[in-house]
């Protein structure tokens, strides 16, 4: 399997960007304040050691069991024991990308704990759940997941292996996997179809990441036994297989296909990959967000007047599907996939997550007069708490990618990136421009710009320590408007390109500097199929109005601009981002929908055009 694009360890790619890196912090500190005891809990119980839920709750807290888990992760709950799988994983990517040791030493106790359990259990089993659970689908009874869930733990096992270099994970992994390989061989292959009817997850994921690393037949075997033929040959066939189904139980496995394809080299599973983008993305259409979904289902194709409401855009899918467009970015180096994770990241990832708690608001409601509902620490554990605190451990990880000719810059966030090429080592810094749009603690800067700059700007600095020749791909994104400038050491470069493509500058790099200012505007985002209903978008980010009901604005739905201008733009280094209406019969301040927290908000506003004076 070819890779257009490779993507850096997380350790080469420092986060710098102090909106990104405070959303990592807050997720750090929350992964952190979670015990180890009630992370392990339902483990300990069914691994017979339950006495933790007589004595043991959070710290001092003896026999009232306070701060234990509940709600998903309540021992009455058939998912329970799913998040422990989540945190593994986050835990293993907050290492890689900082080697910090509080959160190593946490996460190895924790595998340590889990390889205490298996051992208890006997014959592999490491579940947090019994099981017979597995059994019961196998006969057709309604059980709510269990692949579901077992996969988190297998996830997270993994993630530990290959992101903080835990050896026991692997050996646990390996002998759980062992069991899925007994249990799964005395079925048919139309028997294993039926049961991966029953939200399998990223179950052939998880198989696929341990065929990567052993090459074991008994792991190829499960490869194929956990592909799931129902939902992926009618793809092929060009149907719509999506309408209404449960998204975030298919997007897991389009993963599992995609990351089977890169550990075989089967043509066959690449195709089904891309027919399932085809299907969920390109023949869809997406929210103003760049997210799909209404109540976990997906909408009909381009289709969404009738699907607006309170449970629009599952945060589990926004993330999943994250993750696809990077497996078709390395793939390709299609620039449309790079898009794809900018949007869905500034209104999705930091749109659900809670800006000072760093709690979780499961769907991001579209309707008019929304409010987001945030989760909370220890009570609630949906699926999508556990995505949450996975998705803030990468935002370093989708910025850079290597290739054959040399970099691709894909995102526009502060980092610094340190590679090797050509037996030169590379330092790459990326800043974000304090007079077009960056932010700045010196309160003593001259007058710089008059006010708040329409585009994006951002200066680059390469540096290696000898001469190196490569290329540099930078993504000139889908929201450009107007001529970007691109200046390397001060003089211009002739860039021919627009919206969705990448410009291309092959040099020999030393010491050098380039400034990039990407023009942005004020565009309409419709409603596919009401088109006199908009969103607003001020570049790639959502803006979302300030009011509790739907509201008719009067203007030109095709001028956007015309209908809105800056308010409050600045305070002290920093310019800021709100927005207010004009000539409307009522004021209205508009925010980015990632800044809201707890105002109402409404996102989609239908427009009536001005009335015709009299003759």
């Amino acid at each position: 399997m070819n890779e257009k694009c490779r993507a850096f360890p997380l350790d080469r790619v420092r986060l710098d960007d102090w909106l990104f890196a405070a959303r990592f912090n807050a997720n750090r500190a929350y992964v952190m304040s979670l015990t180890d005891q009630n992370l392990l809990q339902n483990f300990y119980l069914e691994a017979g050691l339950g006495a933790y839920m007589t004595h043991v709750g959070n710290e001092g807290a003896g026999d009232t069991g306070e701060g234990r888990h509940w709600g998903w992760e309540s021992p009455s709950n058939q998912l329970r024991g799913h998040f422990l799988g989540h945190w593994l994983s986050a835990a293993a990517k907050i290492v890689a990308a900082t080697a910090d040791p509080e959160v190593k030493l946490k996460a190895d106790r924790i595998v340590d704990e889990l390889g205490r359990c298996q051992e208890e259990n006997g014959a592999g089993w490491v579940g947090s759940i019994p099981e017979k659970y597995l059994d019961w689908i196998a006969r057709g009874h309604g059980i709510w997941a269990p692949h579901y869930t077992l996969h988190k733990t297998l996830m997270g096992l993994y993630h530990m292996h290959a992101f903080a270099g835990n050896e026991r994970a692997l050996d646990i992994l390996e002998k759980f996997a062992g069991w899925f390989h007994r249990w799964t061989s005395q079925f048919s292959r139309e028997q294993m179809d039926d049961i991966l009817d029953f939200e399998t997850g990223g179950m052939l994921e998880a198989f696929a990441d341990l065929y990567g690393v052993t090459g074991k037949q008994e792991h190829l075997d499960l490869i194929e036994r956990y592909t799931r033929r129902r939902l992926f040959e009618p793809l092929l066939e060009g149907k719509d297989y999506l309408t209404n189904m449960h998204a975030n139980t298919t997007v897991p496995e389009a993963q599992g296909i995609a990351r089977a394809y890169e550990v075989t080299g089967e043509e066959r599973f690449r195709e089904m990959v891309e027919a399932y983008w085809k299907c969920a993305v390109t023949d869809r259409g997406t929210f103003c967000t760049g997210g799909q979904t209404s109540g976990e289902i997906w909408t009909p194709p381009f289709e969404f007047a009738e699907r607006l409401g309170d449970k629009n855009q599952e945060h589990c899918t926004v993330y999943n599907m994250i993750r696809l467009a990077d497996y078709l970015y390395r793939w390709t180096g299609e620039v449309e996939y790079a898009d794809y994770i900018e949007r869905n990241t500034l209104n999705g990832i930091l749109a659900q997550q809670h800006p000072h708690t760093g709690m979780i608001d499961y769907f991001l409601a579209l309707g008019p007069g929304s409010k987001k509902k945030w989760g909370t620490p220890t009570n609630d554990f949906w699926c999508c708490h556990g995505s949450l605190v996975q998705a803030h451990t990468v935002h370093n990880a989708t910025v850079y990618y290597e290739t054959d000719e040399g970099l691709d810059l894909c995102q526009y966030i502060a980092t610094g990136l340190e590679m090797e090429r050509d037996g030169a080592a590379v330092a790459v810094q990326q800043t974000r421009s304090t007079e077009h749009g960056g932010s700045s603690s010196d309160n003593m800067r001259g007058a710089g710009e008059r006010h708040r700059p329409r585009c994006v700007a951002f200066d680059l600095a390469v540096k290696a320590d000898k001469p190196v020749e490569f290329a540099l791909r930078i993504r000139l994104p889908w929201w450009l408007r107007g001529d970007a400038t691109i200046l390397v050491n001060g003089e211009r470069e002739q860039v021919a390109g627009g919206p969705s493509s990448f410009h291309t500058i092959r040099r020999t790099w030393s010491d050098d500097a380039l400034h990039v200012e990407l023009p942005k505007a004020i565009t309409a985002s419709p409603v596919p199929d009401e088109p006199d209903k908009i969103a607003f978008m001020d570049g790639p980010v959502v803006l979302a109005g300030l009011c509790d009901e739907e509201r008719t604005l009067v203007g030109d739905r095709d001028d956007p601009a015309s209908m809105l201008a800056p308010d409050n733009e600045r305070q002290w280094g920093q310019w800021l981002n709100g927005w207010r209406v004009l000539g409307q019969d009522r004021g209205l301040r508009f925010a980015p929908l990632h800044e809201i927290v707890d105002e109402p908000y409404t996102v989609y506003f239908p427009i009536r055009a001005p009335a015709t004076p009299a003759p």
